[in-house]
């Protein structure tokens, strides 16, 4: 378990920060404490630690998989959201992150700018987990990274399509693929493309890992001769009065059976949840054969214990 070594006191802000081997060892852990707990043997080496769970933005996925996976691990997790804290009261980041460092081991934040997890991080002295800002969410991309493996024991040669909103998932799915060796194609609407930052980042991560990085307005072109293909709500929490033109731009971006065919036959169905059938896909698609989307959802959960076992 290299990872628990190597990883001890880090932050986990965007998988860009972590070399392809530190993400191998994380979901070698995964798929290990996932093994353990399927077996029914218990792994509790957290006993006494404490994590803080700041959450500006709602959440079913995240509090539930981070609050369970504390407490399997023989810790325990503290929901706290934006009126519980001082922060909602004008409390800097910089002195939550300072006073909370007193009281917990670890704290994970889920908000809107991504430059407040950085502050936090700056001001903690103990590891900030992001667990989803606007701009990325490598929680959720390491566990789609688990769920991928799981099915095909393998990156190389894969090729992951991602069709719909260029938005924080879309992100950290380039950051991701790029990290493992996995060709990656982002078809979006023009305007609505992933950060340039990320595409860079990952355009040169894939010159020495072989990851090919594609961005097109093509759903079709992004799909063709894929391995897994995923999407994503076209209408994220903060844009709901931007959802009525969402849905016109992004009609042509569904996810439906006839997109499917120019994938391969075997690929697997993502999406992070939660779905809006019959927007971003059809039923037909997200509760067909093809679809890995609950195994992905509970593979949250061994991801993010592999995460708090490492920095902890």
């Amino acid at each position: 378990m290299n990872a628990v070594m190597s990883l001890k006191g880090r932050d986990v802000l965007t998988l860009l920060d972590f070399s392809t081997d530190e993400i191998f060892d994380l979901l070698a852990l995964a798929a290990d404490l996932k093994a353990k707990q399927k077996a029914g043997i218990p792994y509790t080496p957290l006993v006494g630690k404490t994590m803080a769970m700041i959450f500006e933005k709602p959440s079913t996925r995240t509090r539930v998989s981070f609050e369970v996976g504390m407490i399997q691990l023989g810790g325990q997790a503290l929901y706290l959201n934006g009126n519980d804290l001082q922060l909602g009261r004008g409390e800097t980041i910089a002195d939550t992150a300072r006073v909370l460092s007193q009281y917990v081991d670890v704290m994970m934040i889920r908000t809107f700018a991504h430059e407040k997890v950085e502050e936090l991080a700056e001001y903690a002295s103990v590891p900030v987990i992001n667990g989803l800002t606007d701009d990325d969410h490598p929680c959720q991309a390491l566990a789609d990274l688990l769920t991928i493996y799981e099915v095909k024991k393998t990156f190389q040669g894969l090729k992951l399509a991602y069709v719909g909103d260029g938005n924080n998932v879309a992100n950290a799915l380039l950051a991701a693929a790029a990290k493992v060796g996995m060709d990656v194609a982002i078809a979006c609407p023009p305007g609505y493309e992933p950060k340039a930052a990320y595409v860079e980042a990952a355009r040169q991560i894939g010159e020495k890992t072989g990851a090919a990085v594609t961005v097109t307005h093509d759903p079709l072109e992004a799909v063709a001769g894929a391995d897994a293909i995923y999407t994503d709500v076209w209408t994220s929490m903060g844009q709901e009065s931007e959802s009525a033109e969402r849905l016109r731009v992004f009609q042509p971006y569904q996810v439906n059976e006839e997109l499917v065919k120019a994938a391969k036959p075997d690929y697997l169905f993502l999406h992070c949840l939660p779905a809006h059938r019959g927007e971003e896909v059809t039923a037909g698609v997200i509760d067909g054969p093809n679809s890995f989307v609950f195994e992905q959802a509970g593979n949250r959960l061994h991801a993010q214990k592999a995460i708090l076992v490492s920095i902890l």
